[in-house]
């Protein structure tokens, strides 16, 4: 036995026999047979730590037990429960499939990878996983603790992030698991990376691969896995105008392709730079309103990081004089007693907590 192929037969012995005897991390997903659970949490854990997206799949699950429940819902409802986890193109999608699972396919959730991977939403990892998890079919999963796991056992070199990397951790990913038990491999690799080949501070000496581990043994694992570019960050600045009119405030639900799409928020005035009320009310936008107001008054600010950009908002409350103005027709004014039966973006639906508003 050559020692690759040696090196591969250890990684996997060792992994499923810490997963049987010593992985005692706890999730509400973990062993679980129904199918549309586990499609439900691999789409809340996309692009989502474990630990955020638990209250998510719990308020989902007792609300709609079943695909039927989520495809019979109201899109409102279930964007209110999804509100604040962000990347809300993944409700919209789910919201689809459930429908087209439930109208076209008589409930039945697909059980192959091709038929799962043409479902909306779901890519290749999230195929891999539920086909592993819900059908026990030997497709391995490769997410980011996947690449940490295997860049540092093998000392793999090669971006992650670029289509050569990808291809390197599919094939190597795919050729390790073991086809008999595939729902148990891939729960091991991706707890292991989670909560011993952590990102920082790794917990080498609790690591049932430690033995051979390369990267552990040329003190490499600092500097694995490597990324091919660092990620941009743009910031953008947000101003909302907290329009009040007789117990009421004008909102409108978000379009388009742009971030949290479906969700609603007050007047929003996007600029190239944070402004005070007197410099936003110079702008050809707010004069554009055309409002008739009593007076204008800054009354927060809220930051949010998304992953390519950070959303800096300011909050303005203008009380106004009469119902005029010219405001964008896919605006209404909602009475305050409505508003928490809408989905807002995170940083708005803290405002309107914090200045009591519902």
């Amino acid at each position: 036995m050559d020692t690759a192929k040696g090196q591969k037969k250890h990684f996997t012995t060792q992994l499923l026999h810490w997963n049987h005897n010593d992985n005692d991390r706890s999730l509400p997903w973990k062993n679980e047979q129904d199918p549309y659970k586990i499609w439900l949490s691999e789409i809340i854990l996309q692009q989502t730590r474990a630990l955020q997206g638990l209250p998510y799949y719990t308020a989902f699950t007792e609300t709609y037990p079943t695909i039927k429940d989520l495809a019979g819902a109201k899109d409102e409802d279930v964007f209110r429960i999804w509100q604040g986890l962000g990347y809300y193109n993944r409700c919209k999608n789910m919201l689809a499939t459930a429908r087209y699972i439930t109208n076209e396919l008589g409930g039945q959730f697909p059980n192959t990878y091709e038929g799962i991977i043409a479902l909306k939403g779901i890519g290749p990892y999230t195929a891999a996983a539920i086909a592993s998890f819900a059908f026990a079919l030997p497709y391995s999963v490769v997410d980011g603790n996947v690449y940490r796991v295997l860049s540092r056992y093998f000392a793999i070199e090669t971006p992650f992030d670029t289509t050569e990397g990808k291809k390197q951790f599919a094939e190597l990913a795919q050729a390790l698991i073991d086809p008999t038990a595939s729902q148990a491999y891939n729960q091991a690799i991706m707890d292991l990376g989670a909560t011993v080949c952590t990102p920082r501070n790794p917990l080498c000496s609790q690591c049932p691969l430690e033995k051979n581990c390369i990267a552990y043994h040329q003190n490499m694992t600092t500097l694995l896995p490597v990324r091919s570019k660092k990620t941009q960050v743009a910031t953008r600045y947000f101003h909302y105008l907290i329009l009040k009119w007789d117990n009421k405030l004008w909102l409108q639900k978000r379009t388009g392709k742009d971030i949290w799409e479906n969700l609603h928020q007050p007047l929003l005035i996007e600029t190239n730079a944070a402004m005070d009320k007197n410099e936003l009310a110079l702008t050809d936008a707010f004069k554009a309103a055309n409002l008739s107001y009593k007076h204008i008054e800054y009354s927060g600010h809220g930051t949010q990081r998304l992953t390519h950009r950070i959303i800096q908002s300011r909050f303005f409350t203008i009380e106004l004089n009469k119902n005029t103005g010219s405001l964008p027709v896919d605006g209404s004014w909602t009475p305050l007693t409505q508003l928490q039966n809408l989905a807002f973006p995170k940083t708005v639906l803290s405002f309107l907590k914090n200045n009591l508003y519902f």
